[in-house]
């Protein structure tokens, strides 16, 4: 693979389950690439298919019954054309990631040290002491205190943050070149939030890997990505280089994103602006533009009309799925951040 061509590259992803009341489209023609070595965020409100469209890049979506179409390109290689046996040769070796609730996904019954064990015999041809010897260096690598000691304790003996690096470290037994980190600071406070980030980050440094964060929360990914993906509905609305989002955002459902997150600078009283309603059923989803029923400013026609993917002029890079203008939009922001629009 040329190191000019992205490590993974996805392309018009669909991912459908059919259920008794109907199809539930999860995720609906999505695309992006993410660069070797690279950072992309993935960022939408629960139920927005940000978790569903990588479960199905590691193969974890088939045994579902989903309808699965597109492509998902690692290295240049269709995953979705590999068998089982392929893909469990590629997941948790090439590809790693990290689950939402680290409580639920060790477990309970085995010790720290044994599981890290068996991630590391499934994929190398090492004894059994030498997978243990790697079991304590990995929690040495993600800063587990006493960790000798600590590979022989259950998952219930760890805080929720000693819990979140183990999964860490069983991500990055085998030295993925992808790791897919999903929603990796929920149940987490402010402070140990910064320390799992920090530890992504110089991970990422220090193995050369690329990374594909997903959260709700657009100020987790502030600095750790380099791209951002905002997404709505099964859809990617708008994607771009993480300083253009935040500095110039255009889809009106990532302004209420960024509304949401509390700042320093503003007034102690000031209070978060929500956004309004709640996220669409994927199985009757609306009509026309799938945000407009939550948009101040939709109009009649957005009912109608569903927006494509477009790039903004005169910014490389940032497209958005918008009905507005470009320069209503850009007004309208530049309002917003002023305080001189409705909320």
């Amino acid at each position: 693979m040329s190191t000019d061509e992205p490590l993974l590259r996805v392309e018009d992803l669909r991912v459908e389950f059919p259920t008794d009341d109907g199809v539930v489209h999860a995720v609906d023609g999505i695309s992006y690439e993410v660069a070797q070595g690279g950072t992309l965020g993935i960022v939408g409100e629960s139920g927005s298919g940000k978790t569903v469209s990588s479960l199905t890049t590691m193969g974890l979506t088939r045994a579902q019954g989903a309808r699965i179409s597109g492509r998902i390109l690692f290295e240049g290689r269709d995953l979705l054309e590999c068998s089982e046996h392929e893909m469990r040769a590629i997941r948790g070796n090439d590809i790693a990631m990290i689950f939402q609730d680290p409580l639920s996904s060790l477990h309970p019954f085995f010790r720290i040290g044994s599981q890290l064990t068996e991630a590391v015999l499934t994929h190398r041809s090492v004894s059994r002491a030498q997978a243990q010897a790697r079991a304590i260096e990995l929690l040495e690598l993600v800063g587990i205190p006493d960790p000798p000691r600590a590979v022989h304790e259950y998952p219930h003996e760890f805080s929720g943050g000693m819990r979140q690096r183990a999964m860490i470290a069983m991500a990055l037994a085998n030295d993925p070149k992808l790791l897919i980190a999903d929603e990796p600071t929920t149940a987490l406070d402010v402070t140990v939030q910064a320390q799992i980030l920090a530890l992504l980050e110089r991970m990422q440094r220090e193995l050369q890997m690329a990374i594909v964060i997903i959260t709700h929360d657009l100020g987790v990914v502030a600095e750790i990505a380099d791209d951002i993906a905002v997404m709505y509905a099964g859809r990617i609305v708008e994607t771009a280089s993480a300083r253009t989002l935040f500095a110039q955002p255009q889809h009106p459902y990532a302004w209420g994103l960024l509304r949401s997150i509390p700042t320093l600078s503003g007034p102690r009283e000031a209070e978060l602006v929500p956004i309004p309603g709640t996220p669409p059923s994927l199985i009757n989803r609306p009509s026309g533009c799938h945000f407009h029923p939550r948009c101040a400013w939709s109009q009649p026609d957005h009912a109608r009309i569903d927006p494509a993917l477009e790039d903004v002029p005169g910014e490389p890079g940032h497209r958005v799925a918008c009905l507005l203008s470009v320069q209503e939009r850009r007004r309208t922001w530049s309002e917003l951040k002023a305080g001189q629009a409705p909320p």
